[in-house]
């Protein structure tokens, strides 16, 4: 299956770098290891995660800190974010 990360988990991606990286350059890239095996596994077993919390997506916890939020559409996979556990998820709409 093919995995592809929109522009939007990709800042997500990018963020939680840097946010990490600002006290500990080898925990980000640890944490990053972590995304990407789990984009890994989902390439291989895509209904890995549970159902999400928004209709028709799933989650797989990579980290006990990060869920990342994807969905399935035919042969691809599309990871739409990765957010922290602690935050509102789905974020309230006002």
């Amino acid at each position: 299956m093919k995995v592809i990360w929109t522009p939007e988990a990709q800042q997500d991606r990018v963020d939680i770098w840097n946010y990490i990286a600002s006290d500990n350059l080898s925990a980000a890239t640890r944490m990053d290891e972590l995304f990407s095996d789990a984009a890994a596994r989902l390439a291989e077993y895509p209904k890995l995660g549970r159902s999400g919390n928004i209709s028709g997506t799933h989650e797989l916890i990579p980290h006990e800190s990060y869920r990342l939020v994807y969905e399935i559409e035919q042969e691809t996979l599309w990871i739409m974010a990765l957010v922290h556990t602690a935050k509102q998820w789905p974020p309230v709409r006002g």
